[in-house]
């Protein structure tokens, strides 16, 4: 019989209901990970790029002529279509209304959040409220905040899935301390968390962009881990704020990220300072400006022009897919990862494993996975020698806090009064921070999944910690690597 799939791997004819051969994407898209050996493991650091999008990359901008956008020239409009067409296709992606939504390109979705914070008007009479669990990107959020004399809380995350505390959270937002504003027609100020942990990929609830946004704060949702295996409806969650990364939605182009703004909460934002391309008009002698009236007044410079066209390639084959089709693909080898992780033990019964936030079958969580490997002795193997072992086995995967350390602090139960301690200890190097938080490792193991991922990926990973581990008390000394894979 006649193979009727396209080069995507969909097969012909009804598109929303063929069915999607991930295998054979793989062997397409991604050849070069077998062909090299390698077992990729870290989605949530980065997407990979397949290799479609890169040749048609560079396809059309040697076949064509683009040039610096802010200008009248051919060049310059054949490069200002295709980012109005950027634009569009992004808007699309997420459901997201032209009328309420505007897309700034930015570097990616720190830049995206560093807009936010250094033009946010926070005030003394405001309130920075974020999750424990948060990326260091945001974070840095509230040094913003604390320098314009607001107000900070951390909302902690509970239980062995790790999950926002929600009872704090409405504690917090319906507080009315230290005379902040009454949230009738003006912002109390702004929420900040995360729609998927990067930590432990426990996804937290969309409902409290709504739910904050009654109370009078703006909402800051950063989707970077969330999109590359979530569907994000921006027509019915409502987010002021949103930022992502296009590397880790579709591996290429890297170095391009986006907010995605409801254009009422852009308003509200005062830029501390102007650059090229962010204004219509200035005077060096009579020292005024006057800052461009849409998104351009937030795309500092010149923006990556022949990069950001991929954008529209990379949605249009991420659409293709079918983002519920990588959710599903995604979502069923996290649950064989976290089973195959469950039945690991030593020979006396003992787990060779430790696994952080939701298990295996628990509802809202992506496919990332964070874990310490445990000795025979049930002591935490160090961080530091699994790097070098799953290294030499042609594993890539990630270790460390992964710069979330809210949610590192929260995983390894460390108390404030240690933190604290900690800090007036001044260390000065990593293991004497270790020791004076009595940690035997520097943080933990992450392995992320991702559309490329394949089964064998899985097995070889719980292949590699049993043979590499299993019934041994690994030391720091030197960091003894396993000899062989």
């Amino acid at each position: 019989m006649e193979d009727t799939r396209t080069t995507d791997g969909i097969r012909g004819g009804d598109r929303a209901d063929a069915a999607y051969d991930f295998a054979r994407l793989r062997d397409r898209e991604f050849g070069y990970l077998d062909a090299g050996g390698h077992t990729y493991l870290d989605h949530t650091g980065a997407g990979l790029p397949p290799r479609s999008l890169v040749t048609r990359s560079a396809k059309r901008i040697t076949g064509a002529l683009f040039g610096n956008p802010h200008s009248e020239s051919p060049a310059s409009r054949a490069s200002g279509l295709l980012l109005a067409e950027a634009r569009q296709a992004v808007l699309r992606h997420f459901h997201a209304d032209p009328a309420e939504y505007a897309v700034i390109f930015t570097p990616n979705a720190t830049g995206a959040l560093r807009l936010v914070g250094e033009a946010y008007p926070f005030t003394r009479r405001s309130r920075l409220v974020m999750s424990l669990d948060n990326h260091n990107s945001v974070n840095g959020l509230r040094e913003y905040a604390r320098a314009r004399g607001a107000s900070i809380a951390y909302v902690p995350v509970s239980g062995p899935a790790l999950r926002l505390d929600e009872q704090r959270l409405q504690a917090v937002l319906t507080a009315r301390g230290r005379g902040l504003l009454s949230g009738r027609g003006r912002s109390r100020g702004l929420l900040a968390y995360p729609a998927q942990s990067n930590f432990t990929g426990v996804q937290h609830s969309l409902e409290w962009i709504a739910r904050a946004q009654e109370h009078g704060y703006d909402v800051l949702l950063d989707a970077a881990a969330f999109v590359p295996t979530n569907t994000l409806d921006l027509s019915r969650f409502h987010p002021d704020f949103t930022v992502v990364s296009w590397y880790k939605v579709f591996g290429y182009p890297t170095g391009v990220g986006s907010l995605i703004a409801r254009k009422e909460a852009l308003a509200r934002l005062r830029r501390p300072w102007f650059s090229g391309g962010t204004i219509y008009a200035v005077s060096a002698q009579a020292q005024w400006h006057v800052l461009a009236s849409d998104e351009a007044a937030f795309e500092d410079g010149t923006v990556n022009f022949l990069s950001i066209p991929d954008v529209s390639a990379g949605l249009a084959w991420i659409d293709r897919i079918g983002v519920d089709r990588v959710h599903a693909h995604v979502a069923a080898l996290a649950d064989r990862l976290l089973t195959g992780l469950d039945r690991l033990h030593h020979s006396d019964g003992s787990p060779l494993v430790r696994v952080y936030g939701p298990g295996a079958g628990e509802p809202d969580r992506g496919g990332t996975v964070t874990l310490n490997v445990l000795g025979a002795d049930g002591r935490i193997v160090d961080e530091r020698i699994i790097t070098r072992d799953s290294a030499a086995c042609g594993i890539s995967l990630r270790t460390g806090c992964f710069c979330n350390p809210g949610a590192g602090e929260a995983a390894f139960a460390l108390p404030l009064s240690r933190l604290r301690a900690a800090a007036r200890g001044r260390p000065g190097s990593l293991e004497h921070y270790l020791e004076l938080l009595h940690l035997p490792s520097a943080g933990a193991v992450r392995v992320s999944l991702g559309l490329s991922s394949q089964p064998r990926d899985i097995d070889a990973f719980l292949r590699f910690v049993t043979e590499t581990y299993r019934d041994r008390v690994p030391g720091t000394a030197g960091l003894a690597a396993r000899e062989g894979c």
